[in-house]
C-alpha cells in the first residue's frame, strides 16, 4: 500500500450533477495536489460519472439512488480501505468552495470531526422561516450533546480523521438528515469530538434546489423527528444490558 499520510480523500456525492460535477472536480484538484477526488455517482441517469471521470476523479457508481447518506458511507468505506488518514465531503453543486478545504481540515488538529459552518459570521449565506428555525433547533440540541457550541450541524462540508472515518463506516444512516445530524450524534455518543470552522458558501452553479414555504415547513417537522430519533438511538445504545 502506498504512503497516503500526507494525502486527503475528497468525497463528492453526486446525483444527476452533470452540469456541475466536472467544474467541481477540476476546482478541487486545482486547490491542492494532495487532494485525491472520488465521486460517488448515486444512481444518476445522466452523464455525471463520465464527466467526473474525464475531469480527473476516480468514480464509484452505485446501481441505484441511495441518497447522500448511502453515497457518503460508500466514500468513507473507500477511504478506509485505501488507508486515507483524512477525508472530507464536498458537494458536487459548487456551493462548497474548494479553497476552504484546508481551513476545514485544520479543525482536525483539535477534533475528530470538523464542520464547515455556514452560520458563523462569515459570508452572507441566509436561510429564513421554518427551515432556519429547524437549523437553530438542531444546532442547539447537538451542541448540548457535543459540549461545544455549534451553529450549523446540517452542513455537509465536513472533514473526518481516521477515527471518524471508522465510525462512519460502522454507522452512517441513509435516511433524511441522517447523513448530517444522526451520524454526528452517533459519533458523539461513540466518544468522538467535533469542532466547527466558519466558511462562506457559494450559490449553486446550475439547477435549483426545491425550496418553498410548504417544503420549509416539512423540513422543520422532519428535523424535529430526525433529532428525536438520533437521541433515542443514542440512549438505547448507552443503556446497560440486563
Amino acid at each position: 500500500m502506498s504512503d497516503l499520510s500526507d494525502r486527503v480523500l475528497v468525497i463528492v456525492p453526486a446525483w444527476n450533477e452533470s452540469s456541475n460535477v466536472g467544474h467541481t472536480v477540476k476546482e478541487i484538484r486545482g486547490a491542492d495536489v494532495r487532494y485525491d477526488v472520488v465521486v460517488v455517482d448515486d444512481g444518476s441517469s445522466d452523464s455525471t460519472a463520465d464527466i467526473a471521470r474525464a475531469a480527473g476523479a476516480e468514480v464509484l457508481v452505485l446501481p441505484f439512488n441511495l441518497g447522500v447518506g448511502g453515497a457518503m458511507r460508500t466514500g468513507f468505506t473507500f477511504a478506509q480501505r485505501r488507508g486515507y488518514p483524512r477525508a472530507i465531503q464536498v458537494d458536487a453543486d459548487g456551493q462548497h468552495n474548494p479553497e476552504h478545504i484546508a481551513e476545514v481540515l485544520r479543525g482536525l488538529d483539535s477534533a475528530d470531526i470538523s464542520i464547515g459552518a455556514r452560520f458563523a459570521e462569515v459570508g452572507d449565506y441566509a436561510v429564513r422561516g421554518p427551515r432556519r428555525w429547524a437549523m437553530v433547533f438542531l444546532a442547539a440540541v447537538v451542541s448540548r450533546v457535543a459540549g461545544v457550541r455549534l451553529t450549523d450541524v446540517t452542513s455537509g462540508f465536513r472533514a473526518a480523521n481516521a477515527r471518524a472515518i471508522a465510525q462512519y463506516v460502522r454507522y452512517y444512516p441513509a435516511e433524511y438528515l441522517g447523513d448530517t445530524v444522526d451520524s454526528l450524534v452517533e459519533a458523539l455518543h461513540a466518544g468522538l469530538t467535533v469542532t466547527q470552522v466558519p466558511v462562506a458558501m457559494r450559490p449553486r452553479m446550475h439547477g435549483k434546489p426545491s425550496q418553498n414555504v410548504l417544503g420549509a415547513t416539512i423540513y422543520l417537522v422532519r428535523s424535529v423527528f430526525a433529532i428525536s430519533l438520533a437521541l433515542m438511538r443514542g440512549a438505547l445504545r448507552r443503556r446497560p444490558r440486563a
